[in-house]
């Protein structure tokens, strides 16, 4: 007798994805998913920056493409699959806007987190430990261990005469002393001599 449905029919795909989405091992990579995100984005990314605009756009990119790539999963989706997945998120992010290199790095993050929480499939300890490797590296790195962060800014420079090789020292304790930050080298971009300015560029370690 020829089944009524086949294993490839939607409505058992609908099903698997219905039961997967309701299994305990769901919940466990969901809770571990969200505990992971809450220590990247508040934890580290909000304490050193001081930012809380992107944590709507962070936490919905990746509980979307945890809940798709769980779900997924359990219909046979290859690693292949999983990965076109994320260049297909990535690319629909970073085509909305002009955003930072800082910020696409958390985005990558965000997204590796729930991909690799919905498709590791391990028990509460092998997820805790693949978030923490996630989450070391952004940790040591922002918390100036093992080196100190440096940071650009640019300028408009209003003292023309101490741009020069031989001035160098006292423009950049000039620098210090307008700023407050802790400036250890400039470079001169540009040298406007009808407006009197130079546009320069600060470099300064965090504080």
């Amino acid at each position: 007798m020829t089944p009524l449905l086949s294993p490839d029919s939607p409505a058992l795909v609908a099903g698997s994805i219905s039961g997967a989405l309701l299994s305990q091992s769901f919940f466990i990579s969901a809770i571990i998913d969200l505990l992971c995100m809450a220590v990247l984005t508040r934890g580290i990314y909000f304490r050193h920056y001081r930012r809380s605009d992107l944590f709507l756009t962070y936490f919905s990119f990746n509980f979307v493409i945890f809940l798709l790539a769980y779900s997924l999963n359990r219909v046979e989706l290859t690693m292949g699959a999983a990965f076109g997945l994320f260049a297909v998120f990535s690319m629909l992010r970073y085509r909305t806007e002009n955003i930072s290199a800082r910020d696409m790095t958390y985005m990558f993050l965000v997204i590796a987190l729930g991909l690799l929480m919905a498709l590791s499939g391990g028990s509460w300890i092998e997820l805790g430990v693949i978030g923490s490797i996630i989450l070391l590296p952004p940790f040591a790195l922002e918390g100036n261990w093992p080196f100190r962060r440096e940071f650009a800014q640019d300028v408009w420079y209003d003292r023309i005469e101490l741009v020069g090789p031989a001035s160098r020292a006292a423009l950049i304790e000039d620098l210090r002393l307008r700023t407050g930050l802790d400036i250890h080298r400039v470079d001169v971009q540009q040298v406007d001599f009808l407006r009197d300015a130079a546009r320069l560029t600060l470099y300064h370690h965090a504080a």
